[in-house]
């Protein structure tokens, strides 16, 4: 089959079309010939080799797809050659045909496109896991979301207000990304270019408001979010691309304010922890995808032979919303 990897020939790493093995479908695996897949900050550290693929897991890129069943597994019970399925990858979604566990896959509804599907699995299963598996997000709480227009940013600010009615505060760098946010459904929009959003928050929603903050920068960030945290406040990394190292940390408002400073991945999760995850999340959010009030939100569509550009895009922080590569 054709596939995306990387030259590591030229001066730096990109990307190339080219040929790799057909993958094989295990007992309980789809054979899926990929219509469209999604771009993951994930992508542009594989790239460059600071991204270790776990073991077992395709080292072709692309952690999420959407396409139609080629082929089934003799154990295979919930799907038949023909249907339309999206779903979570740990590899592969740049290439032509991928499996899947037929439980980490969703039947793709009539309503939603190839490349609205391949929008929603990534970005939308890490943010309800941040949310209500780690954050414990209760009714009517108060979340800051942390580059609230990125992929994940999005769909945080979507599950938030409408599953738990959430008053929403969001930090993005733009004028366009804030709007996007604003129409979304958060109550506050900070540009982090100008303003300082831990003096918003106060003025706003007033002092140690916060009861869980969504986190993608780091270090930079981490007095301004504890100062923001209320009692018994939730701190969640999903990344760090602002530093890692903090070098003055005040431990003091940890305890007095009871907080909890969690952090996770989710490619390197078990294949059990994924498809309860995948289960749970598309169990509590079907119908509210089906009625639009929550949608996956797309920045660009590329050719997927146009992969270069779309990183590009990503790795200049262009996008608000998901990046999409079709036409495999």
């Amino acid at each position: 089959m054709k596939a995306l990897l990387v030259d590591q020939h030229s001066e730096s790493p990109t990307m190339k079309l080219g040929e790799y093995p057909d993958p094989e479908p295990g007992d309980h695996e789809l054979l899926v010939k990929i219509k469209s897949t999604a771009l993951n900050r994930a992508d542009l550290l594989q790239k460059k080799s600071k991204y270790p693929v776990p073991e077992g897991e395709s080292p072709i890129m692309g952690l999420e797809m959407s396409g139609i069943v080629e082929a089934v597994g003799k154990g295979v019970r919930r799907f038949n050659e023909g249907d339309c399925v999206f779903g979570l990858l740990g590899g592969g979604g740049y290439a032509e045909y991928c499996t899947i566990h037929e439980e980490m896959a969703i039947p793709m509804p009539d309503y939603l496109s190839f490349e609205e599907a391949a929008a929603i699995p990534e970005v939308f299963l890490t943010a309800y896991q941040a949310l209500m598996w780690l954050g414990e997000l209760k009714e009517k709480e108060t979340v800051l979301i942390h580059a609230g227009a990125s992929g994940v940013g999005t769909a945080a600010i979507q599950i938030a207000k409408k599953i738990k009615k959430a008053q929403i505060a969001v930090t993005a760098g733009s004028k366009e990304k804030l709007e996007l946010c604003r129409s979304l459904g958060s109550s506050l929009q900070v540009n982090y270019k100008e303003q300082d959003f831990s003096e918003m928050i106060r003025e706003n929603f007033g002092k140690n408001s916060i009861d869980l903050i969504i986190d993608f920068v780091g270090s930079p960030y981490w007095e301004k979010n504890i100062d923001s945290l209320s009692m018994d406040g939730r701190l969640v990394f999903l990344s760090m691309l602002g530093g890692a190292k903090v070098k003055e940390m005040n431990l003091v408002p940890i305890l007095r304010k009871r907080l909890t400073v969690r952090g996770s991945t989710l490619r390197n999760r078990s294949s059990e922890y994924k498809m309860k995850l995948t289960a749970e999340f598309w169990n509590n959010t079907r119908e509210l995808f089906e009625k639009e009030q929550i949608t996956p939100v797309i920045s660009a569509i590329f050719d997927w032979q146009d992969v270069e550009k779309a990183h590009k895009m990503m790795s200049d922080n262009k996008n608000a919303g998901k990046i999409i590569l079709n036409r495999m």
